[in-house]
């Protein structure tokens, strides 16, 4: 969707616009009682006030919508705010459902000289917003906070790095080493949609292994990104190889992408499959074997 960036100079001739039309009511009361519909609709109330001001036609702004004459807001969308005010004249700087049918994703002035200062929540926010929600809702009051606090557990992959897990031990071990079925979650890239299944993880030491568990926070840390699932399996291959230089990695994940079954071709039961195979795991075929037969496959 286009985003359509309104400057002070556009939303000035809007509200003088407005104040035409205001101007064409038989009886206009003194003071004009304004109303902004909370939260846009008070910066474009008080723009309208002050155009009324300009014309010599003094007006007031007041607390709740009770009482007023008139009832502003930034934006007609949805028309969801609209039903909540049948009995006043509504307006409004912009009219998707009128005059502003094309005009796309609107970002007022206002909104961007705040954003620098309230920070991710107010994004959050305006999503709420652009989906046709209103954040004041009682269920929606303290989702922006819930959403950025689930954040850090979604991507706290970013906020941890391969020399966490550097920790290694020295071993004669030189059989498969396999942990499979590793539940994981991640989000993909494209759509900043979940995709989840199981990830089988297994090297052939060289002299070096490392905690199992490891291998499981190793898929947590790359999982807990923004990620397409070709790249996570060949990440973390790449890591074992950096960690052990063992004589083989391989790395198989099945996952369910929510892009293609929550959306688009909508396939409830398609499950995607992806490896990543390094050293002998990919060039002797008798322990490639070894290994998809350990996980069943």
């Amino acid at each position: 969707m286009q985003k359509t960036n309104l400057t002070w100079e556009e939303v000035s001739y809007r509200a003088e616009n407005l104040v035409s039309i205001i101007c064409l009511r038989k009886r206009i009361p003194q003071p004009v009682k304004l109303f902004g519909v909370p939260r846009g609709g008070i910066p474009a109330a008080l723009l309208v006030s002050q155009t009324l001001a300009w014309h010599n036609i003094p007006s007031v702004l007041v607390e709740t919508r009770h009482g007023c004459d008139i009832v502003i807001d930034d934006i007609i969308d949805t028309g969801r705010t609209r039903e909540k005010y049948p009995d006043e004249f509504f307006y409004a700087l912009v009219n998707k459902q009128q005059a502003d049918k094309d005009i796309g994703w609107v970002v007022f002035p206002w909104e961007r000289m705040g954003n620098e200062g309230e920070g991710p929540t107010e994004n959050v926010r305006r999503l709420l917003e652009f989906i046709g929600e209103d954040p004041k809702r009682e269920g929606l009051q303290d989702t922006p906070e819930r959403v950025i606090k689930s954040y850090q557990k979604l991507y706290g992959g970013y906020q941890q790095k391969l020399s966490d897990f550097n920790r290694t031990f020295t071993s004669k071990c030189d059989e498969m080493v396999l942990l499979k079925n590793i539940e994981f979650y991640s989000t993909c890239e494209h759509h900043m949609l979940p995709f989840y299944g199981k990830a089988h993880i297994a090297y052939i030491p060289n002299e070096k292994i490392i905690g199992i568990s490891k291998l499981a926070r190793i898929l947590e840390m790359y999982s807990r990104r923004l990620q397409i699932q070709e790249r996570l399996c060949n990440e973390i291959t790449k890591a074992i190889e950096e960690l052990l230089a063992p004589k083989g990695t391989g790395c198989i994940i099945e996952a369910q992408h929510f892009c293609m079954t929550s959306r688009g071709v909508e396939k409830q039961n398609s499950v995607m499959v992806t490896s990543s195979l390094t050293g002998v795991l990919r060039t002797d075929a008798r322990a490639r074997n070894e290994f998809m037969s350990m996980i069943g496959k």
